[in-house]
This record gives structure tokens, sequence and C-alpha cells, in this order.
């Protein structure tokens, strides 16, 4: 008797089993075996589908955001991978079974390209504590990419608007000023007339392919350097400032458009701040005359100057004296810097003051930092050496040794959480605060690991990589922590043992458009390619978005942790934008979603206002 025609009995009233061959009790265990298997599957693909949907809510498993399709759906449909796949199915019993094939991981984290700042919040600190100590959780893979550069296209739009924005607000109502106000609407000469916001954001226009408003701000300078116009100014500048912002503007203007007005320009400016290098040391004092070539220190500090002043001017120097070939340029720079390095201490670090009204100079204090007026001499470090084709080994060496003393001296853990930082010392003291400054250390840590050269795989490089990586989490939580999502300037009290890691230093609550987050987070995103790194800076645009953007431009944040909506009042947008949150804040971010650009950290070298130049040999 067969099978089918028994199923009337098969209830547990009428089954009699005595009546069963053995043969029909075998396949009814085949048939249960079967059924019971596609419930299994049916229950692993459900499930499987949960686990990263929006309807989860675990922020350590899930897609974190809202009004996200479910990883696995985009991922089908971004990269091609299906879990039934019917080129490779094959029938059993009547039923179709997938062939298991060996897929990619799943990264549960991807966000959307979704600009929706009425109903954007914050979702706090604390998430994505696996990468905390430096750490990969999710080994990176050509299908994560695909995903992560699809949306990243879609992110890069918004902060394109956002510099069409900002830019459209200062060339309407502040054209050729070094800044807009951007709630007044005022322009403003806060750098001494040079035009600062527009030199400084030049490449960022070209990068973004916004050529109309790039050739609209280089008739300006053609038409005020053709007239002796441009940098006449009865004044003195920062010699620093000046460098960074405008020399460095003009010269990464040239290296993209090839346009010798930029050239001409630089030119200009650079024989006007070269007097500054005539100082008793060869040091550059802080400040230069425009007109007359006299130099001196800041009126509060006349005796010195400062590591970063110093020793943040070689980089573009160097390049001036190699696309033009005069070398003075090179010359008076690293002199300057070869100078600095006798002030090293045995753990490879640099006291922050320098004596430069003497011949020989002399380091002062006792203060040790990566932040503010030192921060960028220890950058150059590395830069010089990378700029040089990687041939200067003295610059490395350097470099290599202020690492060592900043693992050894600054490198700290907060309470109770164990977030990396760096921290500062005074008079042998820790000084348990970190500036939004330091943020860069996490970039160049990363920059340097990937061109040491005993390899990326030394214990050095795999050191500096870590703990680039960790600090990168500490950063980013400076702003998730907090309840714009907006980091304050100074973060503090790290071993208080409080149920927080850091808070807002007193007087530092302001989010001031800083671009070093952002920075490292494209440098990582960068040479790493974990995906991580876009959602943070995303989360961090959105928070810029919301919180700083006026009818004008965007301005500075007075305290991060009011976001308006209460009782507190320090909440505010300020009159102030400085320039580069257009030179370097806006094209840190736009860089980061742009997986199609033409910078190339094998071949640009950034200064520390983020213009890139091509190093020598690609010259």
């Amino acid at each position: 008797m067969r099978f089918h025609r028994r199923r009337a009995r098969c209830t547990p009233a009428s089954l009699n089993l005595e009546n069963i061959s053995t043969a029909e009790i075998q396949r009814i265990i085949l048939a249960v075996c079967i059924l019971s298997g596609l419930v299994a599957i049916y229950s692993a693909n459900t499930l499987f589908s949960s686990v990263f949907t929006q309807d989860s809510v675990s922020p350590e498993h899930v897609n974190i955001y809202p009004d996200v399709p479910s990883a696995s759906a985009v991922f089908e449909q971004d990269v091609g991978i299906s879990v039934l796949d019917a080129k490779n199915n094959h029938t059993f019993g009547g039923l179709r079974f997938a062939e298991r094939k060996e897929e990619e991981p799943l990264f549960p984290y991807f966000g959307t390209s979704i600009l929706d700042t009425k109903n954007y919040r914050t979702l706090g600190g604390g998430r994505f504590s696996a990468w905390k100590n430096g750490d990969t959780p999710f080994t990176p893979t050509p299908g994560m990419k695909v995903m992560s550069d699809k949306i990243a296209r879609g992110r890069r739009v918004h902060v394109k608007a956002a510099m069409q924005h900002a830019w459209g607000g200062y060339s309407t109502l502040a054209f050729g000023y070094d800044e807009v106000q951007p709630i007044s609407g005022k322009g403003n000469y806060n750098w001494e007339g040079l035009g600062t916001t527009l030199v400084d954001s030049l490449d960022t226009l070209w990068l973004m392919g916004m050529k109309d408003e790039f050739y609209e701000a280089r008739d300006w300078i053609d038409e005020r350097l053709t007239k002796g116009l441009l940098h006449e100014k009865d004044t003195f500048v920062s010699m620093f400032e000046t460098t960074i912002r405008s020399l460095g503007g003009y010269l990464a203007a040239y290296d993209w458009s090839g346009d010798e007005v930029f050239l001409n320009a630089a030119k200009d400016l650079a024989d006007r701040l070269l007097p500054a290098f005539d100082s008793p040391s060869g040091v550059p004092w802080n400040t230069v005359h425009l007109i007359t070539g006299e130099g001196k220190n800041e009126e509060h500090c006349r005796h010195e100057t400062n590591l970063a002043s110093a020793g943040t001017v070689q980089v573009e120097f160097r390049y001036l004296a190699k696309v033009t070939g005069e070398m003075k340029y090179a010359v008076k720079a690293e002199k300057a810097f070869d100078k600095l390095k006798a002030l090293k201490s045995k753990d490879g670090l640099y006291p922050l003051g320098v004596v430069n009204t003497e011949k020989v100079i002399r380091g002062t204090g006792s203060r040790y930092t990566f932040g503010g007026k030192a921060d960028s001499f220890y950058e150059y470090m590395l830069k010089l050496w990378i700029q040089g084709g990687k041939r200067e080994k003295k610059y490395r060496m350097m470099y290599d040794e202020s690492m060592d003393g900043m693992h050894k001296m600054l490198l700290q853990h907060s309470e109770p959480n164990g977030l990396t930082y760096i921290g500062q010392k005074r008079h042998h003291n820790n000084i348990d605060e970190m500036e939004h400054l330091a943020c860069f250390v996490s970039g160049m840590l990363a920059l340097g690991a990937y061109t040491d050269p005993n390899g990326l795989d030394s214990d050095r490089a795999q050191r500096d990589l870590r703990t680039g990586k960790a600090l990168a989490y500490t950063c980013y939580q400076m702003y998730a922590s907090t309840k714009t999502g907006l980091a304050p300037e100074i973060v503090g009290s790290f071993g208080d043992n409080s149920e927080e890691d850091f808070v807002p230093k007193y007087d530092a609550e302001s989010y001031l458009l800083r671009p070093e987050v952002v920075e490292s987070l494209y440098i990582l995103h960068k040479l790493t390619g974990d995906p991580i790194y876009r959602e943070w800076g995303w989360e961090i645009f959105q928070s810029i978005e919301k919180y700083c953007k006026t009818d004008i431009a965007y301005g500075k944040y007075s305290n991060v942790e009011d976001t308006g909506d209460g009782e507190e009042t320090g909440g505010q947008v300020q009159d102030s934008m400085e320039s580069f949150f257009l030179g370097e804040t806006l094209k840190y971010l736009y860089l980061l979603f742009d997986p199609d650009s033409p910078v190339d950290l094998n071949k640009h070298v950034f200064n520390t206002e983020a213009h890139p130049l091509r190093s020598f040999e690609y010259l």
C-alpha cells in the first residue's frame, strides 16, 4: 500500500503502527526530516533578515539609522550576491535549494545619504566600542567598498551643497574680504585684507568641480596682482597663518590648474614673507611687515616664537623653490627647521617655546603638547620626508623619535572606559585634557605607519596604526557624546573616575568648525578602507548642518552641550566663520565621500591647511 493512500489514517486518533510496514515508516521519517529541514532554512533566513533590519534595536549589532533598508537587501541589490542564486539552484523532491556559497561578511553599520536635519537626532556616545582600542572588527572587502562608495557619492552631493551655500554667502556679501560673518553678513579684514577666505578656498572649489567660482576668484587675484595691490598692505601679518592659508592656497591652486597667475601671486607673497627668516637665529619671526620686511615676535611674547610658527612653513617654501628653481625659498626654511632639531629632549619631544632673538636658539618652558602652537611641527617632520621622495632621512628620524616620545610620555587612557588620548605635560605633571587640534595625530600616525621604512607589518608601524585608530575613536566620541553631536575645543577630566570619560573644558565648550577630526577620518579611510570612518564623518556633517548653518553661511557654535531646545541659552551660532571651514573642513568631508577623487596620498602631501601639493618626484 502506497504512502499517499494512507494519509487519512495519519492522525493521532487513527495512527496504528502495527499496520505500517518498515519501508513505510522509513518513508515517513524521511518526509519528516525534509519538512524539518525546510522549517530550519526558513527560520534561519528569517533570523538572518531580522538581525540586519531597521526593526532591531541593539546599536552594537544593527544598522543605527532608522530609515535604512536591511543591510542584506542593500547588499544584494548593490553587490549582486543573494542568498538564493537561480543559476546554482538544484531541485530535490520538487523543492528548490540554493547551493551554499562562500559570501562576503555584511557590514551592519551602513547608513544612507539622506540629509534630514529637521528630524536628525544625535544617538549618543559609547557606540561602536569594538573600534575603541584600535581594532578593525570588520575586514574591508570589495563588496563593502562597492556599497560604501555608492552611499558616499550620495553624501558627497550634500557636502558640495554646503560649500555652495558657504561660498555663495561669501561671494555675494563679502567677496574679496577675509571673511564673511554668517549672521550679520558683514565682511571683515581679520587677516589684514588678503582675501583669505577666497584664497584658502581655491583648491576646494577646484576639487568640487566649482570651476566658474574658481575662475571668478582667479580673476580677482589677477586684477589686484596686476595693479600691485594684492599684497601691498602697510601692516604686519602672521608668518605662520599667512603661509599655510594664503601661500599654501596659491600653490595648491597652481598645482591643480597650472595657471601661472597663482604661481606669480605665490612668488609675490613669498618674497614679502621671506624676510621673516632674517632673525638673529634664522628661526622666523612670528610676524613680518608686508612692505618693509621688518620682522618681530608678537607683542605679548617679544623674545620667543613657538614650534608651530617656526616649523610649519617648510612644505610651502620648499614646493615654491622646486617649481620656480629659486632655491632661496627652500634654503632659509630648511635652515630654520634644522635648527629646531637641537631642542629635542631625551624623550624625543620638543618644548613649546623657542627663543629666536639670539644667535643660538633655546627652548623655553616645560610644557610638552601636541595641541596648539606645537601640533603641526610634528606633522611637518613626516611630510617633509614624504615631500622629498622619502630620501631625507633626518626628517623621518625626527618623526619616529617624537612618536616614541609621545607614546612614552603623553599617551594616556581615560577612566572609566579606557579611551586613548594624548595629554600634556607641564613641569613633569600630567594635564588630563585633549585639544580638538590634537586629533590630527590620528591621521598622521596612520600615514606614518603606511610609509614606515620598516614596512607596515613592522612592530613600530603596527603600534602607530593601532594608536592612530584608537585616537580616531576617541576624537569621534568627542562629537558623539555631546548633545549636539559637535565637539568642544578642549575636553578634560579624563582621570576623575566619573561616569563620563571626559567633559568639555570650562570656557572651551565651543565648536569652532575645526577640521582635525574629519581630516583623520579621511586619511584613515583612504588608507585602511574601513567604511566606519565614513559613517562617523556623516554624523559629524549632519550635526554641522543642523546646528551651525545660517541663511548666509555657517558659524561657530557656542556651547556643544546646548541644543537650543530647552531652557539653556548658551547654544547658539556665533557671527564668525574662519576660512579653514571652507579650506579644510568641507574639503576633507568632501574627499571622505569622494571615491573618484584625483587626490592620491601616494602622490600628494597636504600642508597643514589641507592644501594638497604633489611631492617632488611627481612634479
